[in-house]
């Protein structure tokens, strides 16, 4: 018989196999069972088949544990528990008559990190077992004395619910019946030392809303096919034109939503596919970049502090109202990129931090473990089990939700040791440097992982340093992202656009300097979010002169970046010219679009997405020098740039920026074919609200200019961008 210090440490939720002593057991010939059943009145026994009561449990002890050795039964059988709880009746199945739930299999791939989806096996899933429905819990955490589920169901009482520990991996788990959607829960973790821990599940597909913190029960979604066409609009060869949102700030209910009055005006992922998939079609952009939508407790970290990778944040509404949100994007032939954060974790209470009462997930020591910029956890990546936690995450974003690629946040502080950090802050790698060799191991593992998974998605790396090969493949030393963000160029260009124009002139390299580089990475040119924030401004702001100078600096400065080598992404508003910086409590300034000079700026967003998606000169050779041609770098006095475009076929794509308020008549530039060159963008076109100086379509004339035989005669508008595209 079970000695009474084991009872009573079962009664105390402190045992750490409540298996080997809770459900049914054969006990010298006979089947006891025992319930620890808190708040109960009475506990009986009824055989599952037939619906008869075989037994009353007695009390033991004068606590919550009953127990009772069933009549005349020798062999298992399935039973139920008939509860009296003094105000109500309750009849359940017993989660300790139920086995195992992991394979060895599923245990060891799991262990040794190799299990590509452990999404599929940790969290809560829904299955049945001996024709039982219910949800099977698993969870890992090695160094804990005891794991719990407590939940709405059990009225969050550690003692209901123990799991079981599978022996040698640190997953405990548990089957519980009778569990439906929508159900709340936690892990309730006793530590080595006895402290009591309330964490969130990290493999949770649904979560609460904040300030709440459980996890909801959730079925996974299913598989989503990887599409062809999809892989195609990623590719480097694509025009890939990226709008990104922040999906609370967009646009708000200028009145509360029905059934959305608590919430501070959001739209949800469900208006979010009514309203924002068309403006972007209509805007011409091929994606759209969402910051972080994972669960994240406050709102003003705008995601970039998750709690749970896994979940769609219930801000804007369900899981299933986000893959609503992706099925209509690619429905319109919108492709959806995420803003994805491995870099580093918050440390709230019931997150991962010291999810066991160890650094589980986290490097034990500040110098490896602590972000001082952003006071938050690092990922210890060299270990199998949390590196293979993100890698999975990765892959269930893009195969459950059909997400087309991954923007990875903050790459450079994951790279090296020294981040933000002083001498004697910093931990050396093995060999003394200051690279974090487990991040750049975890960084190649996910990407080679994705592209041999998941080919149809791309990653894309905000790395701001000159680490060499970030979007070079893994086989030639690379980290394997497809896309790296040009933070270099962004900074560069945006010093020039600041300058007066009558100082340009010193400062023209800033304009030229992106080209030495251009080749070296797959480049994104980015001005995101981190542009008009923390008191920089909004990008018109930004632009000197008066306000018709204003705009045009704006308007010239677009036509340069779409013309640049590079993919394109612009950060929302910039497309409305808008006049303050963004804040991400309230919507975009859409009542600008009343007035014409930011309407005209939105209109000319438009136009040169249509003209980079219709003409392959200006994207099917990015990387590459082969299309990209300077007829111009050094007009430094005019402040004038001009350089050539190319594609495979022999398309060719003129660009010609006036950084300075002179029209430029008469201005020869050199081409290098004869032919048409018909102007198909002008930055300063009077629907944009420009002066209205245009050319007509123009033939080259045999004349030699800029080291070429054939050259054009432009009038070049002031504080303006023209694209010229060669007519054979």
């Amino acid at each position: 018989m079970t000695d009474q210090t084991t009872l009573a440490a079962v009664v105390a939720g402190a045992h750490a196999d409540p298996f080997a002593v809770l459900g049914m057991h054969e006990v010298d010939g006979a089947l006891l069972v025992r319930v620890l059943m808190p708040g109960a009145v009475s506990v009986g026994v009824v055989e599952a088949k037939t619906g008869r009561q075989l037994l009353q449990l007695a009390r033991v002890d004068d606590s919550d544990l009953f127990a009772g050795t069933v009549p005349r039964r020798r062999q298992r059988f399935a039973y139920r528990l008939r509860i009296d709880w003094g105000t109500h009746r309750q009849e359940l199945d017993d989660a300790y008559r139920f086995a195992s739930i992991l394979t060895d299999m599923d245990l060891w791939l799991i262990g040794e990190g190799t299990h590509h989806r452990p999404f599929e096996r940790l969290g809560a899933h829904f299955t049945a077992i001996d024709a039982v429905d219910g949800v099977a819990f698993a969870v890992w955490a090695p160094n804990a004395a005891r794991v719990s589920v407590i939940g709405s169901f059990n009225n969050w009482d550690g003692r209901r619910h123990m799991m079981r520990l599978r022996d040698g991996c640190g997953i405990w788990e548990i089957f519980i019946p009778g569990l439906a959607a929508g159900d709340l829960y936690k892990f309730e973790i006793r530590t080595a030392a006895g402290a009591i821990l309330q964490k969130a599940d990290p493999f949770a597909f649904r979560a609460e809303l904040r300030p709440d913190t459980a996890s909801v029960v959730q079925g996974m979604p299913a598989l989503i096919a990887a599409d062809p066409a999809r892989r195609a609009a990623n590719q480097l060869d694509a025009p890939v034109s990226i709008y990104e949102v922040h999906p609370g700030s967009w646009k708000r209910h200028v009145a509360p939503a029905p059934g959305r009055a608590h919430l501070p005006g959001w739209l949800s992922y469900r208006e979010l596919a009514a309203e924002l998939i068309p403006y972007v079609k209509e805007m011409g952009f091929t994606h759209i970049e969402l910051m972080p939508v994972n669960e994240h407790p406050f709102d003003d970290s705008w995601g970039y502090q998750p709690t749970g990778l896994y979940a769609p944040t219930a801000r804007f509404g369900t899981p299933e109202d986000f893959r609503h949100f992706v099925e209509v994007a690619h429905a319109a032939g919108i492709g959806v990129l995420l803003d994805w954060v491995p870099g580093h974790f918050p440390v709230d209470a019931h997150g991962l931090g010291q999810f066991d009462g160890t650094h589980l997930y986290e490097h034990a020591d500040p110098r490896e473990g602590f972000h001082q910029d952003w006071s938050t956890l690092i990922y210890n990546y060299g270990r199998r089990e949390v590196s293979n936690y993100l890698v999975g995450n990765a892959l269930y974003w893009t195969e459950r939700f059909g997400i087309d690629g991954l923007r990875v946040d903050a790459v450079a502080s994951m790279l090296y040791r020294d981040y933000s950090r002083a001498e004697g802050e910093w931990i050396p790698n093995k060999f003394g440097g200051r690279e974090n060799l487990e991040a750049i191991a975890f960084l190649r593992r996910t990407n080679e992982v994705l592209a041999i998974e998941r080919p149809d998605a791309v990653t894309m790396a905000e790395e701001s340093t000159s680490f060499p090969g970030v979007s070079r493949p893994v086989a030639d030393s690379g980290l394997g992202f497809q896309y790296k963000w040009n933070m270099g160029w962004m900074h560069d260009t945006l010093e020039y656009m600041q300058q007066d124009p009558v100082h340009r002139r010193f400062h023209h390299d800033k304009m030229t300097f992106g080209m030495v580089y251009a080749f070296s990475e797959n480049f994104v040119l980015p001005l995101s979010h981190d542009e008009v924030v923390h008191g920089k401004g909004s990008l018109l702001s930004r632009m000197p002169g008066d306000d018709w100078q204003r705009f045009a600096n704006l308007r010239s400065y677009y036509g340069f970046m779409w013309g640049h080598p590079g993919k394109k992404l612009l950060f929302m508003g910039g497309e409305l010219a808008q006049e303050r910086e963004w804040n991400a409590n309230a919507s975009l300034d859409w009542h600008l679009l009343s007035q014409p000079l930011h309407a005209g700026v939105q209109r000319l967003v438009r136009d040169l997405n249509a003209v980079y998606r219709k003409w392959p000169a200006l994207h099917r050779i990015d990387f590459d020098a082969r299309g990209f041609d300077w007829i111009a770098h050094d007009d430094r006095e005019n402040s004038v740039f001009s350089f050539i475009r190319r594609d495979d076929a022999g398309a060719l794509m003129i660009v010609v920026s006036n950084f300075t308020p002179v029209c430029r008549e008469g201005y020869r530039i050199g081409v290098p074919k004869p032919g048409r060159y018909r102007e198909v963008i002008n930055t300063d076109a009077a629907v944009y609200g420009g002066s209205g100086v245009a050319n007509d379509t123009l033939a080259a004339q045999q004349t030699h200019s800029h080291g070429r035989d054939w050259s054009l005669v432009l009038r070049v508008p002031p504080l303006a961008t023209i694209m010229l595209a060669w007519e054979a």
